[in-house]
């Protein structure tokens, strides 16, 4: 046999014995599903707790999708390898987890795998629910299986080569999944240990704001909570360097996580919006004030507004007379309703342009975004809403408007290439 012949074989076998190897570590058993005729029995405390959670956890956010039943799935996830479909999670048996057994969602929910023995893909955030408490996934099992089941079958995922290999997941979370609980930080409050273990369990914030590195895996140390992306919007960073003009405050965050709106901040939009609405809303204000302690600093509320008054002042001193097409814009389009000492009271709330995070944001996507398409969902009642302005304005007026924005209302320079950045995101968003 020649040298050529046994270094083929020789490679042969060591990829077959790698695979087969990879195969065995990844292999994960399926758990008996529960009978038909099974019962479980819940007391009324950890089913009125288990709602909380999934609250918390934004469970009907991403499990229901646009028109659909809440929390049957179908709702759609595009990432670059194709289009993840949410699950059904009511206790329907046939669609749904009615057949799973608390072994059976425990599993999924600390390791990411699901009752068949199937690697569930990371964008449901396992990595981040594994810290959750034995207690706290009961009860939230407890929830989720007292509600009404609801026959659905969502779309099946289908990701191209290799990602449709689910097989795969188990070499990613070798990387990424630290199991167990989060260790309370002797040195905070009671509250701060609070706030980071609903923050970084259940309320996987991180999932949306941090950076994710070439793996798609989260980037930690300096980088987690630094911001990052969720369904083409720019989530901002939530501690650190936040491009805001002001600094958090606690009642700042309290306040927005309960409303959606903080008067020195703004107002929620976009994927943010549901998660008010579906989430933090219906927390306690225990937690609430929990979550904001954990992700501000001692931050002086009084000191804070006085600093947003200012600048609001400062820049609508600096408003020109109508000598430009951008002021002519803003006149016709926004004014009425962000002018703070301007204009008729429109019903809603009035955010200040001068204090909105997306014009001093590095990035214009996210004001592109709003302009475009306006903001129909509101977080909670009686914020109002903003139209769309895909219709009335073309690519180069909304790349005039924004740059008058972000030069009048900021110290920020224009953003380059912004008219070519309107078209491209009108393209992309033109159907939905």
């Amino acid at each position: 046999m020649s040298k050529a012949k046994k270094l083929f074989g020789y490679s042969a076998l060591a990829v077959i014995i790698i695979a087969v190897g990879g195969l065995a570590l990844s292999w994960q058993s399926a758990i008996e599903p529960l009978h038909t005729n099974s019962t479980q029995s819940f007391t009324d405390a950890q089913i009125a707790h288990g709602e909380k959670l999934a609250a918390l956890g934004d469970c009907a956010v991403c499990h229901t999708r646009p028109g659909g039943e809440k929390n049957t799935g179908g709702f759609a996830m595009e990432i670059p390898f194709g289009t993840i479909y949410t699950t059904n999670i009511t206790p329907d048996i046939e669609t749904g987890i009615g057949s799973w057994s608390y072994e059976a969602f425990e599993r999924a929910m600390r390791y990411g795998v699901d009752r068949e023995g199937n690697y569930l893909y990371p964008a449901f955030p396992y990595t981040a629910f594994t810290h959750t408490s034995d207690d706290d996934l009961y009860d939230l099992y407890a929830w989720l299986m007292s509600q009404k089941p609801v026959r659905y079958q969502p779309p099946k995922t289908s990701l191209n080569f290799p990602f449709n290999i689910r097989q795969g997941i188990w070499a990613w979370n070798q990387l990424y999944l630290t199991t167990g609980s989060l260790k309370p930080d002797s040195s905070q409050t009671d509250e701060w240990n609070r706030g980071a273990y609903l923050t970084e369990g259940l309320g996987h914030c991180s999932a949306c704001h941090s950076p994710r590195d070439i793996l798609f895996g989260e980037k930690g140390g300096d980088s987690h909570l630094m911001g990052g992306d969720a369904e083409g919007w720019s989530a901002p960073a939530l501690r650190g360097n936040q491009s805001s003009p002001v600094a958090w405050s606690h009642q700042d965050m309290a306040e927005f996580l309960r409303s959606g709106f903080s008067a020195n901040h703004g107002v929620a939009a976009g994927p943010m919006a549901p998660v008010i609405r579906e989430g933090t809303s219906q927390l306690t204000e225990e937690d609430r004030q929990a979550i904001a302690t954990y992700l501000t600093s001692e931050v002086d509320h009084p000191q804070v507004t006085s600093q947003a008054v200012a600048i609001v002042q400062q820049t609508e001193d600096k408003i020109e007379p109508l000598s430009s097409e951008g002021a002519r814009l803003y006149s016709g389009a926004c004014m009425a309703c962000h002018a703070q000492t301007k204009g008729a009271q429109m019903s809603g709330v009035r955010p200040a342009l001068a204090l909105n995070t997306n014009l001093y944001a590095d990035t214009p996507d996210n004001a592109i975004r709003v302009v475009l398409n306006g903001i129909e969902y509101e977080a909670t009642d009686g914020l109002g809403s903003m139209p769309a302005f895909r219709h009335n304005l073309s690519d180069k007026q909304i790349a005039v408007l924004l740059n008058y924005l972000r030069t009048t209302f900021t110290d920020k320079s224009p953003w380059p290439d912004l008219e070519q950045q309107v078209s491209q995101l009108r393209a992309e968003t033109a159907a939905k």
